[in-house]
């Protein structure tokens, strides 16, 4: 194998597209938490320290989910699964990033925010991939909130604790991370079905997942627009921005469930991804004003 498609192939068990939506929910954090501009220092520490945390914790899920992804056609092509790395390799390259990813954390901020950064990943490991994944239904409800630990290293890197703020961007992002992923399942619904990955839509059908997932999505945006009143920063520029993508995307997910179709199914799961970027960048832009 070429050191061209090696290194393609390491880099993509990193996961790097939802490394980067993670690395920006934890900037959106840190701009939040900081009294000024945050440090150069906390920034280059949370950006590397989190994408070698997050890759790493994506790496070791290639290794675990070889099986699962070889039955499926959206992911039979990964490195693992495609047999261009072996599950041990990618297991070890895992663990080496997250052991840095605490070494930078460590040194170049806290000891509390190098904690959390590990401990997102154990619980994507243990909780998700290990455990809930391939036993219920509610397997993303829970193990989703892996990917709610980025604004706690954020937070932690700035101020050395964790406060109420930094606890509403996990909430925002444990109620936004189930309708995202159902918004998925829809569209690989089959595929989901023949690995055997209780995935909501797999199990109860497209129709019975809307509840749950307009549910979800209002209490995010109610949440998003609540969390003015808990930090001092966030103005109205803040309230009217996640207003309106907010009432967007409740709009979009309501159309949806009266009138499927793959087409808006793909849009609105598009937009999910498009809505948390946005949430963070408003978090971000407010913080600075």
């Amino acid at each position: 194998m070429n050191i061209q498609q090696n290194i393609k192939d390491y880099t993509t068990l990193t996961k790097p597209k939802v490394n980067l939506l993670l690395v920006i929910t934890a900037l959106s954090a840190i701009f939040l938490a900081s009294n000024n501009l945050p440090s150069i220092q906390v920034l280059v520490a949370v950006v590397v320290g989190g994408t070698l945390a997050s890759g790493g914790a994506g790496a070791i899920n290639h290794s675990i989910d070889k099986d699962i992804d070889n039955t499926m056609k959206r992911t039979s092509k990964r490195p693992v699964a495609g047999d261009r790395i072996s599950r041990t390799n990618a297991l070890i390259f895992g663990i080496i990033l997250n052991l840095l990813s605490f070494l930078i954390l460590f040194l170049l901020t806290n000891i509390l925010a190098a904690f959390m950064a590990i401990s997102g990943t154990l619980f994507y490991i243990l909780i998700y991939s290990l455990w809930l994944k391939k036993k219920t239904i509610h397997n993303i409800v829970i193990g989703g909130a892996a990917g709610c630990f980025p604004p706690l290293v954020g937070w932690a890197a700035v101020t050395g604790n964790l406060s109420l703020s930094a606890w509403y961007l996990f909430a925002i992002i444990f109620f936004w991370t189930p309708p995202h992923f159902w918004a998925l399942a829809m569209l690989m619904k089959d595929d989901y079905s023949n690995a055997k990955i209780p995935m909501l839509p797999s199990v109860v059908g497209i129709d019975a997942t809307f509840k749950p997932m307009m549910l979800h999505t209002i209490t995010l945006v109610l949440l998003t627009l609540t969390m003015a009143l808990i930090n001092e920063k966030l103005g109205l520029i803040y309230l009217i921005s996640c207003s309106i993508i907010g009432v967007y995307y409740i709009y979009i997910t309501f159309k949806i469930s009266k009138e499927y179709t793959k087409e808006e199914n793909l849009k609105v799961y598009k937009f999910s991804l498009i809505y948390m970027m946005l949430f963070s960048f408003i978090v971000i832009a407010d913080s600075l004003i």
